[in-house]
């Protein structure tokens, strides 16, 4: 994903994600503070989906259309900020193969976690992908949870050994 690409992924936040805007601002960022974890997804030119993550702490999830002003210098997980795919690409490996970068790139850096919040009705994916809520949370966990709406869901996976 580059600076050039943010109109088609804010496209797909708008059909994917209606009820959880977010300015470029938020993903401009994201790209400036970490590029590695920005991938954008294309069949034939087309975006069809992309992927935003980030270094984070655990427990720890920045609130909904945030800026991080900075990545954590104590990171202990890669939080997935947000994977979205078009409706007609659901099915086609394409969440897989994020989630398989997601993996890597956080064993790369030495972190033991993937960290994400879920919408609810992303949960069963997440479920299926071996995230399971996170059982040590505070207040303030419970109040960014809150700045996204109700029945979201901060959950947590161990990262795959390479």
């Amino acid at each position: 994903m580059t600076e050039a690409d943010l109109d088609r992924v804010l496209a797909i936040a708008d059909i994917v994600h209606p009820a959880y805007p977010e300015e470029r601002s938020v993903f401009e960022e994201r790209l400036a503070l970490y590029p590695a974890g920005c991938r954008l997804a294309e069949r034939d030119g087309i975006a069809i989906g992309y992927g935003v993550m980030h270094p984070g702490r655990l427990g720890a999830p920045p609130p909904l259309d945030t800026p991080l002003g900075a990545l954590p210098a104590d990171a202990n997980c890669l939080y997935l900020h947000d994977i979205a795919l078009l409706p007609e690409s659901r099915g086609s490996g394409l969440g897989a193969a994020v989630l398989e970068h997601a993996h890597a790139l956080a064993a790369r850096q030495g972190w033991g976690w993937l960290a994400l919040t879920s919408t609810p009705g992303a949960r069963s994916y997440w479920d299926r992908a071996g995230f399971t809520p996170f059982e040590a949370g505070d207040p303030a966990l419970a109040a960014k949870l809150a700045s996204y709406g109700g029945g979201m869901s901060y959950m947590t996976a161990p990262v795959r050994a390479r």
